[in-house]
């Protein structure tokens, strides 16, 4: 009976998926053809509401004061479900921009609002075009003095446990001079897993840390900022109220 509801209850869910996202995706092609381009930042936290609300997944958010939209920033989170794009695109203070896998850009009626409203598609195939894009994106981040949101592993974990990080993120920061906002979220995967299609209530823990500053960082102390950044998330998924001791640079 209990693999019934579950099921009955994900199809549900996903159903809501599919209508949200075309009528909101299409809604803010149309609201960018008519040059209303707050329209982007609308549908995008009215399609995570709406999945939250649906999915009777809950948000609880510590530490929204290291989010304040004052200066450019780059969060980086840990990835252990769809949900965590959900809970962060919800309420996240904007403007802010998402960094995905090309494949979501090539997603009918949604990769179109997904470019138009300036979010941001890496080739990982293609190393030359990622580094571009990436270049871009920090010209952006200067540009407008917004956000972007980045998971340094690069795919959900399979187990909830932390897949080692890709550099694409640290190299952005480093070469923009942008700070670093680490993100632990915890309590989604067991609302949605990789490889499994049903859907759970339960509650989202959204963590955010101070910002890290990558001025005193240099390329060739990636690693070292790597290291701090992995260290925070950690922290900030356990709950641990103590921040990590910071890497010093040498």
């Amino acid at each position: 009976m209990r693999r019934m509801i579950d099921a009955l209850f994900s199809v549900w869910v996903w159903l809501n998926l599919l209508v949200v996202t075309i009528v909101l995706s299409l809604s803010a092609i149309l609201g960018g053809l008519l040059r209303f381009h707050g329209v982007y930042d609308w549908a995008a936290r009215t399609w995570s509401l709406w999945m939250l609300r649906v999915s009777g997944a809950r948000v609880r958010i510590e530490g929204m004061e290291f989010a304040a939209a004052d200066r450019a920033r780059i969060f980086a989170s840990n990835h252990q479900s769809w949900f965590d794009v959900f809970a962060l695109a919800a309420y996240l203070p904007g403007p802010y921009r998402f960094v995905a896998k090309k494949e979501l850009g090539q997603i009918p009626i949604f990769g179109h609002a997904w470019k138009a409203a300036g979010h941001i598609s890496v080739d990982r195939g293609d190393r030359q075009s990622a580094i571009q894009t990436l270049n871009e994106a920090g010209a952006r981040l200067r540009r407008d003095n917004g956000a972007v949101v980045i998971f340094p592993e690069g795919t959900r974990s399979p187990t909830g446990q932390m897949l080692p990080f890709k550099k694409g993120a640290f190299m952005l920061a480093l070469h923009t001079g942008v700070d670093i906002v680490p993100v632990g979220i915890s309590g989604s995967y067991a609302v949605h897993s990789k490889g499994s299609w049903i859907v759970r209530p339960g509650l989202i823990k959204v963590r955010i840390g101070p910002r890290i500053p990558t001025a005193e960082y240099t390329p060739e102390m990636r690693d070292a900022l790597i290291a701090r950044v992995r260290a925070e998330i950690e922290r900030l998924m356990r709950g641990d109220a103590t921040p990590s001791p910071a890497t010093t640079p040498s």
